[in-house]
């Protein structure tokens, strides 16, 4: 019997995340059946499910429930081609049996290299350097450049993000501190990492990149009693989640001009338009580019295809999510 493999997310989801390339790859495996154009309801969804054997969700696609799993009583894997694969996954799905994955992995690698281009041009002072040329100075901020060597580099985090800009920071001869409630001492030393308490990484750290999940212990963790922790002149990036930095906090925190922040995520988004983080010239707010976007997607679709690969041979999937890993997982 060919296999069946259904492609739910909406047209234009499956465009960004599945080139046609990574379509004809997945055709030469069996049948690969999508959702009409234009339809994402629980129907559309259970019909197009109907009878398959894998199936590939992404953003954009409900909760598979028992009705709609109901149509596929063979179904042995969902891929989920986005990050989180909290709306997708129901209890049905656990006890069913079926195997899924998340797109975190290669979601994460484009995080982490952002972290690091924001490490590298705020330690270069490349924002300030910039507005000064453009206003016709030059040299005056080269005495506040520094380099990525002999710093000190703070990790809050180490899911595939955080794990990934730690590995990028392995090119570098810098101290790599980490913090993570899950991850052992030997663990941290494996990766290159020390592993700290909190306190200990903020007063120590010259760069502080957050890579921690959204969690009701992580909500508004770096708050004004923490951020008030961090060196003069230390550098805090966050590409995670907006709710893990208390807003009003690091907004009085910045006002004293004492340290620097890149924040490419707010809580909520987009921030208002009078939002200090626009304004203050000791930030610089992206909108949410850390995570893949425009040609970086596909890296997600070459992934999807590469899961399936795994699946297909009996192997645990790159991305594998169980049960219980729910319950720290953002």
């Amino acid at each position: 019997m060919s296999l069946r493999i259904a492609v739910l997310p909406p047209a234009g989801s499956r465009q960004k995340v599945l080139a046609e390339k990574h379509l004809e790859l997945l055709k030469k495996r069996g049948e690969v059946v999508c959702i009409e154009a234009g339809s994402n309801a629980p129907e559309a969804i259970r019909k197009t499910i109907e009878g398959a054997d894998i199936a590939i969700s992404s953003w954009g696609t409900p909760s598979l429930d028992g009705t709609i799993l109901a149509a596929a009583p063979g179904l042995k894997g969902v891929i989920h081609a986005a990050g989180t694969v909290k709306p997708i996954v129901t209890p049905e799905l656990w006890n069913k049996g079926i195997r899924v994955s998340s797109a975190n992995g290669p979601l994460g690698k484009g995080v982490a290299e952002t972290a690091l281009g924001l490490t590298i041009a705020s330690l270069k002072n490349m924002w300030k350097v910039s507005r000064d040329t453009q206003h016709g100075g030059w040299g005056e901020e080269k005495q506040r450049v520094r380099e990525l060597f002999d710093v000190t580099v703070g990790v809050i985090g180490t899911g595939k993000a955080g794990r990934h800009y730690i590995k990028l920071l392995q090119n570098f001869d810098v101290t790599v501190l980490l913090v993570d409630p899950f991850v052992t001492v030997e663990q941290a030393e494996a990766i290159g990492a020390t592993k700290v308490e909190l306190e200990e990484l903020l007063n120590r750290s010259d760069v502080v990149s957050i890579h921690a999940p959204s969690l009701p212990s992580t909500y508004k963790m770096i708050n004004s009693e923490r951020l008030a922790q961090m060196k003069d002149n230390a550098i805090l990036i966050n590409t995670a989640r907006g709710s893990i930095i208390d807003e009003p906090a690091l907004i009085e925190e910045l006002k004293k001009e004492r340290i620097f922040a890149c924040i490419d995520v707010t809580d909520p988004e987009p921030p208002e338009v009078d939002h200090p983080f626009r304004s203050l010239n000791n930030c610089v707010l992206t909108s949410h580019i850390a995570g893949s976007v425009t040609n970086g997607l596909h890296r997600i679709g070459k992934y999807a295809v590469q899961e399936i690969e795994l699946l297909l041979n009996g192997k645990r999937m790159d991305g594998e999510v169980e049960e219980k890993d729910m319950a720290f997982l953002a």
